[in-house]
């Protein structure tokens, strides 16, 4: 049997993404005596890393402070505050810095290679694998596995058409939110969160926005349920989306689910106002003497409010002047502005993001090792544990944390 597959190894890793190749190169590159093998089931490693930021690989953020860092994650944030203090975006940019690549921090904090090109952070891990002696097996899925009498992971494997039996010491899974995976991980005793979508738009049909596609407006509020976020939202064909939406979506992931992703969203398109503060300049427009003669629906009131958005809020008003409005009017103006209502009727997609809530649960994981608490030579890293974090390199941050700490767990056994 060729060396590659090997029947014997001290790690084996499921799972060619981020996470999985970080613990490898982790493990390996502390400890070189070791026989690392990495499985991935697709004909590719590190497919997530390649199409991810438009190409591009947004690597991580440029947030340093792990107590600041951990508010971008809706789950997994207070389990990654300790790990955050030991491995975090610093960390990251070093750690690529020493294997050959450079990063940059655009104007929204998120941080790319100098290259722009995703290869580069692929063929980096690549490399840094394959110098540290790591093997990699394609095309490998894992069908079944079971910890003997003397502790060692017994797995039946399929390629292609060929079924292999090999054993380890230790095993990481971290094939992030696979459906076979979750049934292993059950299989050793763990529990999971039943994965539902996170971040992802809102499909809306309503008048108020009809014909708004590409308007966006920098600083809205949004409240749906017990959930409120806050950033800019654009309109699209489909209803809304934008930061402010994704943020929305995430935090309110499981809530949405359990509503079939029909519920109630209040927009405030003027971000801090309340509905007062918002009449009070509806008033001022409206005594202002340059103002009596202009008609509402061309003249805002507020800057931030684009004019196209602005006409058909006041659509209800008419084709009236500011002179003439009343205050019954402006009130509801005030009320639209600040506390609009809208019915979300479906879900849409965020481009090439896949990211999902849900996975392992977490309290069955100690986070300075990333080791199970129920098996012990169990690991896990990655998107298969309940973790996931907004746009902007979040979720590849907490990939290299849990990575890192867990070939760092491995490596030195």
């Amino acid at each position: 049997m060729p060396n590659f597959i090997n029947p014997n190894w001290d790690v084996l890793i499921a799972g060619g993404g981020p996470a999985g190749f970080f613990a490898a190169i982790r493990c390996a590159e502390l400890n070189p005596n070791l026989r690392v093998l990495i499985i991935e089931k697709s004909s590719q490693t590190l497919g997530k890393v390649l199409i991810s930021g438009g190409g591009r690989c947004n690597v991580t953020h440029a947030c340093f402070d792990p107590a600041q860092l951990i508010h971008f994650y809706p789950r997994g944030g207070n389990e990654l505050r300790g790990a955050f203090t030991r491995f975090q975006p610093a960390d990251t940019v070093k750690w690529f810095e020493e294997h050959g690549v450079r990063l940059k921090t655009e104007s929204d904090n998120r941080m790319f290679p100098v290259t722009d090109d995703s290869n580069t952070i692929a063929n980096c891990l690549r490399e840094a694998a394959k110098k540290a002696g790591v093997q990699v097996l394609l095309g490998t899925t894992l069908q079944r596995v079971e910890k003997n009498s003397s502790g060692r992971f017994k797995f039946e494997l399929r390629k292609d058409a060929e079924v292999l039996f090999i054993q380890t010491k230790k095993l990481l899974i971290a094939t992030g939110s696979d459906p076979k995976t979750r049934e292993i991980v059950k299989s050793l005793g763990h529990s999971i969160e039943e994965p539902v979508p996170s971040l992802f738009t809102f499909n809306i049909k309503d008048k108020r926005i009809d014909g708004l596609a590409g308007v966006s407006v920098e600083n809205v509020t949004l409240k749906m349920d017990s959930v409120t976020t806050r950033g800019p939202l654009l309109i699209t064909h489909w209803g809304l989306s934008g930061p402010a939406v994704l943020r929305c979506s995430a935090w309110g992931a499981r809530i949405l689910f359990d509503k079939k992703y029909a519920s109630r969203l209040t927009v405030n398109w003027l971000g801090d106002y309340k509905l007062d503060s918002a009449l009070e300049v509806l008033q001022r427009s409206k005594e202002w003497h340059e103002n009596a003669r202009k008609k509402i629906a061309t003249n805002s009131a507020f800057s931030q409010i684009p004019i196209r958005l602005w006409k058909q809020l006041t659509d209800f008003i008419g084709d009236k002047n500011w002179a003439d409005s009343s205050k019954a009017e402006l009130r509801k103006l005030a009320g639209e502005l600040t506390e609009g209502e809208f019915m979300i009727q479906g879900k849409g997609q965020f481009k090439e993001e896949f990211v999902t809530c849900g996975g392992v649960k977490l309290k069955e994981v100690d986070f300075k090792t990333m080791q199970s608490r129920l098996v012990e030579g169990l690991f896990f890293a990655g998107e298969v544990l309940d973790i996931d974090g907004i746009t902007g390199g979040f979720n590849f941050q907490s990939s290299w944390t849990t990575g890192w700490l867990a070939g760092s767990e491995m490596g030195s056994g």
